[in-house]
């Protein structure tokens, strides 16, 4: 039995729902917070024998969702787990071009979404489990645009960039406490998912790198989700996570 836990930010599609997908093991509990309810991961749940909850929050109200967390693993201080992971994962890019022409709304949400709530769940996931006498780990999905500029996409490079270094800083708290947790902001790679199928449809005039992107895909150089996932989840397991607070899973 595989008594883990394991939450997950951005869970219904693409690379969150296949890192759920696959730690749904016999035995382990997998809390998801995401906009909606999957009902393919329910169901999954069910087959493997594993312990399933789903949250359809909005991260764009993260400290909703902070306080849920805290209240709830307050709640399991006494559960059987044997390690908790926290995998910040969710992501939002606005209609794509230049920051002159953006809308104060959509930047205000992808900041929201992409830097503010991973910062508010790792502290209520830190806090609430600071006395737990199990391995703890934090997993920031990152991305190279975190650490290579684009243009068209400030929000989201700058929400990256900001996840990057928020968890170099969390890193040395971490390393000055007792039992501290191990956390790294891991840049994935180029997935095939429903964010490369927005930036291929993107207008070109506002989008200089749109043939690059295209190019990806053409060329199939994009990695499944699927197979991202597992890739993700082997770097977790590394005996050595955590000794780089910012990497890249291609490195």
């Amino acid at each position: 039995m595989n008594q883990h836990l394991t939450i997950i930010t951005g869970a219904s599609r693409g690379l969150g729902l296949a890192i759920a997908m696959q730690r749904l093991t016999p035995g382990a509990t997998v809390l998801c917070i995401s906009r909606r309810v999957n009902d393919e991961l329910a169901h999954h749940a069910q087959v493997t024998g594993a312990n399933l909850e789903q949250w359809a929050m909005d991260l764009a109200d993260g400290a909703a969702a902070a306080s849920a967390l805290s209240t709830w693993l307050q709640t399991k201080v006494h559960s059987p787990w044997l390690s908790a992971t926290l995998i910040n994962n969710a992501g939002v890019i606005p209609a794509l071009g230049p920051l002159r022409d953006g809308q104060s709304a959509d930047l205000a949400n992808a900041l929201r979404v992409g830097l503010e709530a991973p910062m508010l769940l790792c502290t209520a996931f830190l806090g609430a489990t600071r006395n737990w006498k199990i391995p703890r780990k934090v997993l920031n999905i990152s991305s190279g645009l975190g650490r290579r500029a684009m243009a068209s996409s400030a929000s989201y490079c700058a929400a990256k960039a900001g996840m990057d270094h928020f968890t170099r800083s969390l890193a040395l708290d971490e390393a000055g406490t007792r039992n501290g947790a191990l956390v790294c902001s891991l840049a994935p790679g180029v997935i095939d998912t429903d964010m490369q199928v927005q930036l291929r449809g993107a207008d070109e005039s506002l989008f200089p790198d749109l043939a690059t992107f295209k190019g990806l895909h053409s060329q199939g150089q994009l990695s499944s989700a699927s197979d991202t996932a597992a890739k993700v989840l082997a770097y977790l397991a590394r005996p050595d996570f955590g000794t780089q607070p910012v990497a890249d899973i291609r490195d």
